[in-house]
């Protein structure tokens, strides 16, 4: 198990990862000198698998577990003002304390909901997915989804601590696992060579989940992380780069209704539309392209490209955070381990790649008609 800091402005907090960190919740939670109650904030999926564990190592810290649905679809100011309306009938006050206990739809709705309840009670993360052990869970972005786009409500509201057990996982769907690990392609692209490679080698022995090789791309996407939200808590600059995919990614969801795409697979067509982006730019290599899309091809067989159109799909990326003045704002790569923030595209550039994705999309369904 390894310890690994991150810098904020309310004083920093420690990520513990590894097996075994679970069992120091009880130890991170009296270590904060919450003098409140804890209340657990958690889904019934997980709280089936994982309610038991929990509830024995908190005792009688835990006044009470709040469960709600997990799917993109509750990640809303709906839900945020249900669990708050919980906390009150459970009798929370400023001094409580919530220890979420999922995937990224609790740790995003939870932390909203401990930066706005009595104006922002303590927060710890038990984060039960890849992608919220990883990504989600780290840095201090909460918030919910309007209907026009992803993530438009929120606050920047750093833990207090995060326990990222990878034992956790074992729990997770198949395809929720694998899901997870699109987003540590991610941080493989961005700026990690040495993990974009040692997922070309060992990637059968993580997707077979393989204690060590799991351990290490898990320890590896965290302390990236860790080290860029630390330099740019509030995404003022370098922390764009964890956006690479996300732009198209967000757009993916919110055109389908949160109802195809699990967020890590949107992130892997977002990948793939932002590399072939870079290559129309001249900014990244043919080679380069084809390595990325291998890699996330190698996690297995995404939803299909949405039948809709790129029009509305450009549309709805217009909602994105990251426009600026209506200039839609791309993370593109130049190499594998190097990516530019604030890259900007033509419409009709836009227009063609988003027809090659759906392309691309349908030419193996058509390919397996003609065998049959």
């Amino acid at each position: 198990m390894k310890k690994i800091s991150v810098r904020a402005a309310s004083g920093g907090y420690d990520v513990l990862c590894g097996r075994g960190a679970l069992r120091k919740l009880p130890r991170v939670v009296s270590r904060l000198g919450q003098d409140g109650a804890v209340f657990v904030v958690s889904s019934p999926r997980v709280w089936r698998h994982w309610g038991g564990r929990i509830e024995n190592l908190l005792g009688k810290a835990r006044r009470d577990t709040i469960l709600m649905n997990d799917g993109e679809t509750s990640k809303n100011l709906k839900t945020v003002e249900q669990v708050c309306r919980d906390l009150v009938r459970a009798g929370a006050d400023r001094r409580a304390l919530i220890v979420a206990v999922g995937g990224g739809v609790i740790g995003d709705v939870a932390g909203f909901v401990a930066a706005s309840y009595a104006r922002g009670i303590g927060l710890v993360h038990v984060p039960t997915t890849i992608v919220a052990q990883v990504d989600s869970a780290l840095g201090g972005k909460t918030g919910v989804n309007l209907p026009e786009g992803k993530n438009l409500v929120g606050a920047f509201y750093p833990p207090k601590g995060v326990l990222a057990d990878p034992a956790l996982l074992s729990s997770l769907p198949p395809r929720d696992f694998r899901s997870g690990i699109y987003e540590i392609i991610k941080y493989g692209v961005i700026g990690d060579l040495t993990l974009f490679s040692f997922l070309e080698d060992k990637m059968e022995s993580v997707l077979r989940g393989d204690h060590a090789a799991l351990a290490f791309v898990i320890e590896r996407s965290i302390a990236q992380k860790a080290r860029v939200v630390s330099r740019d808590e509030r995404e003022s600059g370098l922390r764009e780069i964890l956006n690479f995919g996300h732009t198209f990614a967000h757009a993916l969801e919110s055109v389908t209704g949160y109802r195809t795409y699990l967020h890590g697979e949107a992130v892997g067509w977002g990948m793939i539309a932002a590399s072939r982006l870079a290559v129309e730019k001249g900014m990244l290599s043919t080679d380069d392209e084809a390595r990325i899309a291998r890699m996330v091809a190698r996690v297995g067989p995404l939803p299909p490209w949405p039948r809709i159109s790129p029009a509305k799909i450009i549309a709805a990326m217009q909602a994105d955070k990251k426009t600026r003045a209506g200039r839609l704002r791309f993370v593109l790569p130049e190499r594998i381990g190097v990516v530019r923030c604030g890259a900007e595209a033509e419409e009709e550039t836009l227009l063609r790649v988003l027809r090659e994705c759906a392309a691309a999309s349908v030419q193996p369904e058509r390919r397996k008609r003609r065998r049959s």
